[in-house]
């Protein structure tokens, strides 16, 4: 029997989900999911990820990293700076083995959050620390790029970075494929269906497309939240815009899946 897909990136941690977890995962379980990669923001999140994966070994895979973007209350968010790092990266070297990659780390230039070229700065300092630390640890990087396409596969080309996911990319589809060329690979979350990002779709190769949720956000249907069983809407839709058979969609991007987080390899059986 061929596997279900992989949720490549989403935040099972955050606190929307807290109530719930068990029953969230049972349905992605139930719709014959085959495992979800689950991110963290920064530090203080990393407790929360590592628990979810013991919780749920086998189907839940933690990814720790610290965003360019850092929450101050929920009021309020900053651009991140190396200071982020100072908690984070003695925690990614202790729980190494267990990682199956780094993220979400990235580049985020909205201008709410990064208006200054010092600002862009720091974000740029902390993903060249995060791009170091996951080539000495041979682990892939799970990447946010929002207003920031170029610059981010810039970066990541600069800084020798092969093992590549670019979650949820807003950026023109001609950029993508520079990261194409580079072997990175580019999940689709179920808003696909509503996002200005179809162009995007038509244009990538099936063989560098993954599937993710990013639950809670990134659902169908705005300001609802977003579950990893929904990632099927992802397949669907790209089934459609490429015209190919769904279960075609979900065999390759699983591979795909297994290309760019290697470890994954050792619990799924395909």
């Amino acid at each position: 029997m061929a596997a279900g897909p992989v949720d490549c990136h989403c935040h099972l941690a955050a606190d929307c989900f807290q109530a719930d977890v068990a029953d969230v995962v049972l349905a992605a379980q139930q719709a014959a999911v085959s495992a979800l990669v689950v991110v963290s923001e920064r530090a203080a999140e990393f407790p929360s990820v590592l628990a979810l994966s013991e919780r749920f070994p086998g189907f839940v895979f933690p990814c720790l990293g610290v965003h360019p973007v850092q929450e101050v209350s929920p009021e309020e968010q900053r651009s991140a700076t190396l200071k982020d790092l100072d908690a984070a990266l003695p925690l990614i070297e202790l729980y190494k083995d267990k990682l199956v990659g780094i993220g979400e780390v990235g580049l985020d230039f909205t201008p709410r959050f990064a208006s200054t070229d010092e600002q862009k700065e720091g974000q740029r300092q902390v993903l060249i620390k995060q791009t170091e630390i996951a080539r000495r640890l041979d682990l892939p990087l799970n990447v946010h790029s929002r207003s920031a396409g170029r610059p981010t596969i810039n970066l990541l080309k600069e800084q020798g970075a092969t093992k590549v996911l670019l979650h949820a990319f807003d950026g023109k589809p001609s950029v993508a494929m520079e990261g194409v060329k580079a072997g990175y690979f580019f999940s689709i979350p179920p808003s696909i269906v509503r996002s200005e990002q179809q162009k995007l779709v038509k244009l990538l190769p099936l063989e560098s497309m993954c599937l993710e949720t990013d639950s809670p956000a990134l659902g169908p249907e705005k300001q609802v939240r977003n579950e990893p069983k929904n990632i099927y809407i992802a397949a669907e839709y790209i089934a459609r815009i490429k015209g190919i058979p769904v279960e075609e969609v979900i065999e390759v991007t699983t591979q795909n899946a297994l290309k760019v987080f290697p470890k994954l390899r050792n619990f799924l059986r395909i």
